[in-house]
């Protein structure tokens, strides 16, 4: 039997002496301590780790739920378009993207339709709405939210491993996320200008054999080219508007936001930070300060000197030929060959408008004096034309070249003695007809930068630098020469849906 520690006789003289294999009484005391002590820490530690862990696979979850209502968000308000289709595309490719990801690093993701709702604005307090309503009310419904607690209970279902412990009611927590996305920009100009007639769609019978009815869209007709800047249907002043480019419809805007410096960077990108300008009140300020930024609009021209734009931003389009005036001009599938820029104003009928759009021209009216014709498209037949319905997608029916002595009347009549062929000037890469931008900037050149997409408003706007109006529909123009101090030169090339003009698609907080 082993025989017990010696016990160390305390000295008079000092503390106990420790002989071998002695060990005094009070270090036997202090050795029971600290074991005690380290195992209560031990203890501690090994919760902590297990709380540590918990909260990393807590944490892992979240972020895993953060991805997956994220990506489903961002690709299904990509398919949004204002439509019931677009719902149902939305819904189709949220159920697509739900198919490629993965859970718990392996886990396929069963989908339910009941976790995408959609609504018209992202704003805190907005009502969503399930697929079945959106789809009957599709109009402005951009915007969708995602939200996985209405997934399988197990997509989100985290088993912890220490918290039991600590409460057996916590034996799993259920982690769900919410992602909100939809359209935050929309590609049109900070300009606007009034649309020539409230109507949408009107015929334009021009005389002869036989006539020629022509659609006439808001009072522009296709393949005339205008002065952006010389027009109002309601005076003989010039009506011109600069745009709010960052208040939504219904927005307060600002005056400050329509400065020439405010507009610039918009006006290089052809963008606005709004996700559309129908559907309420869009903010606008007159007029237009165009003496200050058309050096902007011409960076499609790829003019980059004296103007804010930079290529990367504002690249030029990939034909930057300019079809100008006179005997020497670009305008060389004419004869004669425009004498002016844009169709000759006129303010015959107590408006500011062109010789083109008279129901007949003046006297002494030149095939010149209507500007470029068909640079970019044609003018079209009225018959296929239905109110409220959206252009054909095979286009209208389009006239011919030879129509025009009968289109643009006058002595000697325009001639297109050397018009393209089945295609119009704009669209050749080579020959005559085209220039090709510097080599620097060619690689990023844009097919169709020059064309402008301009809201047509409900004129007349009243005075002011923050006033509301409202925009019937957007035109499309496409600039047949650079802009100066005077004007923007652009040929009316139709009505653009505004949902095909949907910019970046983002997530909101």
């Amino acid at each position: 039997m082993a025989s017990p520690t010696p016990y160390c006789k305390p000295s008079r003289l000092g503390p106990p002496r420790e002989r071998h294999g002695c060990v005094p009484p009070y270090k036997r005391r202090e050795n029971g301590v600290f074991a005690v002590l380290f195992t209560v820490l031990l203890l501690v530690m090994l919760g902590f780790c297990g709380l540590a862990v918990d909260a990393a696979v807590l944490y892992n979850r979240k972020a895993e739920m953060h991805g997956i209502a994220g990506a489903i968000a961002i690709s299904a308000a990509r398919e949004l378009d204002g439509t019931s289709a677009g719902v149902d595309a939305a819904l189709a490719k949220a159920a697509e993207t739900a198919g490629r990801l993965r859970y718990r690093y392996s886990r396929r993701l069963a989908w339910s339709n009941s976790a995408l709702m959609f609504s018209s604005t992202p704003a805190a307090g907005a009502e969503w709405v399930t697929a079945d309503t959106a789809r009957s009310a599709a109009q402005g419904r951009f915007y969708v939210k995602v939200d996985t607690s209405a997934l399988s209970a197990e997509v989100g279902l985290v088993e912890a491993y220490v918290m039991p412990l600590l409460s057996r009611s916590i034996s799993g927590v259920n982690i769900g996320y919410t992602a909100i996305a939809g359209r935050s920009t929309i590609h049109a100009m900070p300009l606007a200008i009034c649309a020539m007639s409230p109507v949408a769609g009107e015929a334009r019978t021009n005389p002869g054999t036989p006539a020629a009815v022509e659609l006439v869209e808001y009072g522009f007709r296709r393949g005339v080219t205008y002065n952006l800047m010389r027009l109002n249907p309601g005076g003989t002043d010039p009506a011109n508007f600069a745009l709010d480019p960052l208040a939504p419809p219904g927005g307060a805007g600002s005056a400050s936001n329509t400065t020439a410096s405010a507009l610039a960077p918009f006006v290089c990108a052809g963008r606005l930070w709004v996700p559309r300008l129908t559907g309420g009140a869009i903010r606008v300020g007159s007029p237009f300060p165009i003496a200050s930024l058309y050096r902007q609009l011409n960076s499609r021209f790829d003019q980059y000197d004296g103007n804010a734009c930079r290529p990367n931003g504002a690249p030029p389009d990939f034909n930057i030929k300019a079809y100008t005036p006179g005997a020497s001009g670009g305008a060389i599938w004419m004869n004669p060959r425009p004498s002016r820029q844009s169709a000759l104003e006129t303010v015959a009928r107590g408006r500011l408008e062109t010789i083109a759009d008279l129901p007949a021209p003046p006297a002494g009216t030149t095939g010149g004096m209507y500007g470029p014709l068909w640079a970019h498209g044609r003018a079209v037949k009225f018959s296929a034309f239905s109110p409220g319905s959206p252009e054909p997608s095979g286009a209208y029916a389009k006239f011919s070249t030879s129509d025009w002595a009968t289109l643009y009347p006058g002595s000697p009549v325009p001639a297109a003695t050397g018009y393209p062929g089945s295609t119009q000037p704009y669209q050749p890469t080579t020959g005559a007809h085209y220039t090709r931008p510097s080599t620097e900037t060619m690689e990023i050149s844009v097919v169709e930068r020059r064309l402008l997409h301009i809201p047509l408003l409900a004129c007349p706007v009243p005075a002011g630098g923050n006033v509301g109006a409202t925009a019937l529909a957007i035109g499309k123009f496409f600039m047949t020469a650079p802009a100066d101090a005077a004007g923007v030169y652009a040929e009316f090339s139709g009505i653009v849906p505004e949902n095909s003009l949907a910019g970046e698609v983002i997530l909101y907080p």
